[in-house]
């Protein structure tokens, strides 16, 4: 055994309890986006809407929810799930393309947080603007390398720290939604209702929430992913749908409550994180400086979470040899740093090219949301074909995640398929090189058909960006 095998071999860590999966769920999920749902629901839809938007989403994700249950019973052989029931489902390259996706989504994700927490600090700084200036950037850039730091110690002390950190920033949004009850204005609430001149027919409306939605419960199958940490195997389906059900009220009522307060014209116009305007706009400035204090803190919370899971994703799969193998190394705390020098490189790219986006936000939160939804897809589909012939209702459920799945696909609208095919077509140099370490044949006659249709989706993405049919 060489002396990087050697690296690899890391001791066991402390495996996870059920309340701890569950916390991490809740920490993954209760993220900043929460607090910009105010302005980007209001940007798309009225209270109607959001009413159909939330039942649609909450009833998809739950049928997800209900699948990663399933799966993490019915194959608990497959570690780091969403990964792993592409593989298994559909061939090696597919399952290369869903671990990639998903390692990708949280890295743009991490992305997301920094804008909005330099949004927020620019409310009072005005050379952070938006979140998006070279000022900007650069601190958010401190932040990442800092992170790095702290997370390269050990996944005990980061998912100390995000237990901490996770009840912290649930408080604010608790305490926000119940004041804004408390001033719901019901002529306000219902002049809402049916949506402004610009939000379109109804089910443009609901449509064009649906990322949104995505992003915010992005983290729902947070516990599958760690399953390799896990005490029992059958605490992974239950931490999924405890923290799916602790978070799902509270994201449909940020959104809701905050249509009884402002006309949604005026919200659409806040800057985020728009919480903290609405707040302000009913108890005033102390409003906004509580929900910012929180946000903040959520930030580094949620941040938290996601990198971890971004690095677990990647040296799961290096150890699967379905990445480079230099990605399966591991410190004696299990710690995979070259898996997490590789998440915080791409989210410093990321950060970079927000400097080019017309809004870095929605770009980054939207990109997030594409990104995940093809390995959501292949995790639901794998869900179906190993139902056939077992239980009906097991069956249906799977059924319903795939649709659920495939529609936000056809919501996500082209600009973010084609973006997003820029982004996988040239990770596929990754499963090269790791075919290569192995000494095995590059592609199977089945998985150039997948490159091809994967390179010339990035070819025509690059030529709609160029000739500016879409842009960032």
């Amino acid at each position: 055994m060489t002396q990087a095998d050697t690296r690899t071999q890391a001791p066991p860590a402390a495996k996870l309890s059920l309340p701890t999966l569950t916390t991490m769920v809740v920490g993954s999920m209760v993220g900043a986006g929460v607090f910009s749902l105010p302005r980007r629901f209001a940007q798309e839809t009225g209270v109607a809407g959001a009413l159909i938007a939330w039942a649609v989403a909450g009833t998809g994700m739950l049928m997800l929810a209900f699948v990663f249950q399933s799966l993490a019973v019915r194959r608990p052989d497959l570690d780091a799930g969403v990964y792993a029931y592409a593989k298994a489902g559909f061939g090696e390259y597919l399952g290369f393309f869903s671990a990639f996706g998903y390692w990708a989504s949280a890295c743009v994700g991490n992305v997301t947080y920094w804008v909005l927490i330099m949004s927020t600090v620019g409310a009072i700084a005005p050379a952070l603007g938006d979140g998006d200036t070279v000022l900007a950037v650069v601190l958010s850039s401190v932040g990442l390398w800092l992170f790095f730091a702290l997370i390269s110690r050990g996944v005990k002390e980061a998912a100390a720290i995000n237990r901490i950190v996770t009840v912290a920033k649930v408080v604010p949004i608790i305490v926000f939604v119940i004041l804004a009850l408390f001033y719901l204005d019901p002529s306000v609430f219902a002049a809402n209702f049916g949506g402004a001149d610009y939000a379109g027919s109804l089910f443009n409306q609901v449509k064009g929430t649906m990322l949104a939605t995505v992003f915010v419960f992005l983290g729902v199958e947070g516990a599958s992913v760690y399953s390799r940490h896990a005490k029992r195997r059958a605490d992974v389906g239950r931490a999924t749908i405890l923290g799916f059900l602790s978070v799902f009220a509270v994201f449909a009522s940020v959104t809701i409550v905050s249509y009884g307060l402002m006309p949604m014209e005026e919200i659409a116009e806040l800057r985020q994180p728009s919480m903290a305007g609405v707040l302000e706009h009913a108890v005033g400035n102390w409003g906004q400086v509580f929900v910012s204090v929180g946000l903040i803190v959520s930030v580094l919370g949620a941040y938290l979470a996601w990198t971890l899971m971004a690095a677990e994703v990647l040296y799961v799969a290096a150890k699967d040899d379905d990445m480079p193998r230099f990605l399966k190394r591991a410190t004696p705390a299990d710690v995979p740093v070259p898996a997490l020098v590789m998440s915080t490189l791409l989210s410093q790219v990321f950060l970079v090219i927000t400097l080019f986006s017309d809004d870095a936000f929605n770009f980054a939160l939207d990109l997030t949301s594409a990104l995940t939804l093809i390995p959501f897809l292949l995790a639901a589909a794998f869900a179906v074909k190993i139902g056939w012939g077992g239980q009906r209702g097991q069956l249906m459920i799977a059924a319903l995640a795939t649709i659920y799945t495939a529609f936000l696909i056809y919501a996500a609208g082209l600009k973010f398929v084609l973006v997003s095919f820029i982004i996988y077509a040239p990770a596929t140099l990754l499963f090269v090189m790791a075919r290569r370490e192995q000494g095995r044949a590059l592609f199977s006659p089945r998985e150039y058909v997948i490159l091809a249709v994967s390179v010339a989706g990035a070819v025509l993405g690059i030529v709609a960006l160029a000739l500016g049919w879409i842009s960032l």
